[in-house]
């Protein structure tokens, strides 16, 4: 069951104007560097095959000169990780006045970091597992007696990092503090989050319309980097969600999540449906990838929406959202 969302006989994949020059901000500097550039490939090919003018940007901190090209009309975001979707490069943008596509910098910021988002979910009233924040100046005391409430099994984060990169999964508190160390080592802050038995969803949200429920179910059990990015066996599953109810407030949850954090244009909710039945909220990504793999073009084909339909949509909501920010006076037209 999906809420409201138009088909591709609704989209008209080429309106956004002939003269409309799109750059895509691919690669950067992040771990998930790779996986950028596939989905930058993916999203200007899309562009092109719906006769929008593209060019591409392998951008990173250091090199951002394609953001003085004052030909352009729409950068689109194709950037994970850090710098892409922690919100520094969307403050470069918007403090220059630059239309681009996805999340602002506070929204993107609020859902990179893990514990902060779990925060905003608690307090919108979203279920979601416990998490202990872990960290050198927290007495280990104190974080082993709080993992006593988790359970008996754990997953240890990174709090900033995406991809499920730096994730585990153990079954041993002792085991979930030496796990939790090592993570902090390699990659900062962590947390140590309650594991909830269950089955993998994802939402992907596109405007403010939930696109139908996907079922993940990776071959190892585990939706890793690998399983996520090369592996051909992972299954992508609709209509697996039997209760039309559940269905439907799992799609409201996704909503709730995207909207508590102040995120716009497109996004994906992540969640586990527990055994115990109730749906819990994992994360927001901002960003979702957009390679062949990727849910958010899965999802979005199955309501007849192609990757140029998808993608065109995107710069088009960026598009009006400039537009409302800077309507146009019909006596004076439009001055920039």
């Amino acid at each position: 069951m999906t809420m409201g969302v138009a088909s591709s006989a609704n989209v008209e994949s080429s309106d956004i104007g002939n003269d409309v020059k799109v750059a895509v901000l691919m690669g950067g500097v992040s771990r998930e560097r790779d996986v950028s550039l596939a989905s930058g490939r993916f999203v200007a090919q899309a562009l092109r095959e719906a006769t929008v003018e593209v060019v591409t940007s392998d951008i990173g901190p250091d090199n951002p000169g394609i953001l003085e090209d004052d030909g352009i009309d729409v950068f689109f975001i194709a950037l994970h990780g850090r710098f892409g979707e922690d919100g520094r490069l969307q403050q470069i943008l918007g403090s220059r006045g630059l239309v681009y596509t996805g999340s602002g910098p506070e929204a993107s910021r609020l859902a990179f970091d893990k514990m902060a988002t779990k925060k905003v979910f608690t307090n919108s009233g979203v279920v979601t597992p416990v998490a202990v924040e872990f960290t050198p100046d927290i007495p280990k005391s104190d974080i082993r007696r709080r993992l006593d409430d988790l359970g008996g099994r754990y997953v240890i984060k990174p709090i900033r990092e995406g991809s499920t990169i730096g994730v585990s999964i153990v079954d041993d508190a002792g085991l979930a503090m030496e796990a939790a160390h090592n993570c902090y080592d390699e990659f900062g802050d962590c947390m140590i989050e309650q594991y909830i038995a269950g089955r993998e969803l994802t939402v992907s949200i596109l405007g403010n319309t939930p696109l139908p429920i996907i079922e993940v179910r990776p071959k190892g059990g585990f939706y890793d980097y690998d399983a996520k990015y090369i592996a051909d066996d992972t299954e992508y599953l609709f209509d697996t969600v039997d209760s039309d109810k559940l269905a439907e407030d799992i799609q409201k949850s996704a909503v709730a999540c995207f909207n508590a954090l102040g995120c716009r244009h497109f996004g994906r909710v992540d969640f586990i449906l527990g055994n115990d039945g109730a749906a819990y909220a994992l994360e927001v990504n901002t960003i979702p990838g957009l390679t062949s793999h990727s849910l958010l073009p899965k999802a979005a084909a199955k309501v007849g929406l192609s990757m140029s339909d998808l993608c065109v949509r995107i710069v088009k909501l960026a598009l009006a959202g400039r537009r409302a920010e800077h309507p146009v006076n019909p006596a004076m037209g439009d001055t920039g």
